[in-house]
């Protein structure tokens, strides 16, 4: 039962606030590591393309939002070196879009960087409370937690 000291809706803040937390070191560490560009929106469309590669239409699909907001947002990653358009050799008339070398590396440093803020947590809260933590959160959230159209979600 929620009480005046532990508010129901402190909760979802708090997820919140650790969440922006992780992303907001995550981003600051990137930008020291020659990747001051990148955004956080910027993560799902990078793993939305995937290894792969794929259309602006399926990158709106796989992300909550138009083509045409998803193409915006290729434009964007293009002009900053992340990803890049190139003809599907499989059809001549659907364009891909495929990461660079610089989004794998951008996606390659990110992995690392999110291991070394879990043992940061590890460090400050104890390894078993977050080992703990992160097994509750996976009892109480949908089976398939990590969803891509986030972005979209969060959005208007």
């Amino acid at each position: 039962m929620p009480t005046p000291d532990r508010p129901g809706f402190a909760l979802p803040l708090l997820l919140l606030a650790g969440f922006r937390t992780l992303i907001d070191d995550l981003h600051a560490e990137l930008a020291r590591q020659g990747h001051p560009e990148l955004r956080p929106a910027h993560g799902f469309v990078l793993q939305a393309v995937g290894v792969d590669g794929t259309t602006a239409s399926e990158l709106g699909q796989r992300l909550g939002v138009s083509k045409q907001a998803a193409g915006k947002t290729v434009d964007r990653l293009v002009a900053l070196g992340y990803l890049e358009r190139a003809d599907d050799p499989a059809d001549a008339r659907r364009k891909l879009v495929r990461m660079t070398e610089r989004g794998l590396d951008g996606l390659r440093r990110s992995a690392v960087v999110f291991d070394q803020l879990r043992d940061r947590w590890a460090a400050t809260l104890g390894a078993d409370r977050v080992a703990a933590m992160e097994d509750d959160l996976r009892t109480v959230a949908e089976p398939n937690f990590f969803r891509l159209d986030v972005s979209g979600w969060l959005g208007p």
